[in-house]
């Protein structure tokens, strides 16, 4: 039987972020570079972080911080949908690479995994929280999918983060029906109106986060017919006021990184060529500000986006266990 007696779960406090992330970039900065900016926004001071399923693990005798699990739970900040309610997220959970096969992992997931079940969620999946760092497990890392295998979480897709280097030479054809400029801060509330009204849910709860974050309407594309709001593309670069998840290994980069998505078109106009013209035109703008790479993150759509120069950079595999009953909220 593993010991973990020399092991002390404590609180997810604020202070200990500092240790949080040398600890992060100790073990994964090579390949997912934690900035300070982005552990205080995902995992400290975001809203639907459950502290009371987030541990640290350290050493009883020195203090040492040899890892950490961070769970989630939905708030419905300016999001009504109650699609989340039996729904929580581990979003990250790391051991320090030296006290690994000790039972540090499966101590921290098992306090995660009791204290969401005391609090009603169902459904545990791996990432793909609000404001995530991954949107699964990262599939090279076939050690770690085989530790949930066997603490009974199950893969259920691939999902992929894609990259695109070089420079945007599209030329977008002109049509005289349909416009792709940038949001003006007054077309704020026909946004969220047309995402409200088409794409209710995750993308138009990102939408009003950023907007309560200092958004002006930089972050956003969108489709026009005559001035009507058909469609939408976001992007990013590490000056909006929210890093967004395809911009948040930017430090990874000689350059400056660019993020394309979500991108949405109303159900009527799809079929025309419409996603192709707005990403390519995010593709310009984002350029034209000097950004050297650019990422879509969480896709499955590689060969949509394949035809605009992007290739798969990361793959992810997606996992989720249940247990109980699941009537009355997930989606």
């Amino acid at each position: 039987m593993l010991d973990t007696s020399q092991i002390i779960l404590g609180p997810w406090e604020k202070k200990e972020q500092m240790n949080v992330m040398a600890l992060w970039n100790e073990e994964v900065g090579k390949r997912f570079p934690m900035s300070k900016r982005l552990l205080a926004q995902n995992s400290f001071d975001n809203p639907d972080v459950y502290f009371e399923g987030s541990r640290v693990a350290k050493e009883k005798d020195s203090g040492r911080l040899v890892g950490f699990c961070v769970t989630k739970i939905h708030h419905h900040i300016d999001h009504p949908s109650r699609s989340y309610d039996k729904r929580g997220w581990v979003q990250t959970l790391l051991v320090r690479s030296s006290h690994r096969g000790r039972g540090i992992g499966t101590l921290l997931l098992n306090e995660a995994e009791a204290s969401l079940r005391r609090s009603g969620i169902r459904q545990v999946q791996i990432g793909a929280d609000f404001f995530h760092y991954f949107p699964g497990v990262p599939s090279e890392d076939v050690h770690t999918r085989k530790w949930f295998e066997k603490k009974g979480y199950v893969p259920s897709g691939e999902e992929f983060d894609l990259l695109f280097e070089g420079d945007n030479k599209w030329i977008l054809s002109e049509d005289p029906s349909v416009r792709f400029p940038i949001l003006k801060p007054e077309e704020r509330d026909r946004l969220l109106t047309f995402l409200s009204r088409t794409f209710p849910g995750r993308w138009e709860y990102e939408a009003h986060h950023y907007f309560r974050s200092g958004g002006t309407g930089r972050e956003f594309i969108v489709a026009k017919e005559n001035e009507n709001i058909i469609g939408f593309c976001r992007i990013n670069d590490p000056s909006s006021p929210v890093l967004g998840p395809n911009v948040s290994w930017y430090p990874s980069f000689n350059g400056t990184l660019g993020g394309i998505g979500p991108l949405g078109i109303s159900p009527e106009y799809r079929g025309k060529g419409l996603g192709k013209k707005i990403v390519a035109r995010g593709m310009r703008v984002l350029f034209d500000r000097g950004v050297s790479h650019l990422v879509i993150d969480w896709t499955t759509l590689v060969d949509f986006y394949s035809k605009l120069g992007f290739s798969v950079w990361k793959s992810y595999t997606r996992y989720q266990k249940e247990w109980g009953s699941m009537e009355g909220g997930v989606s």
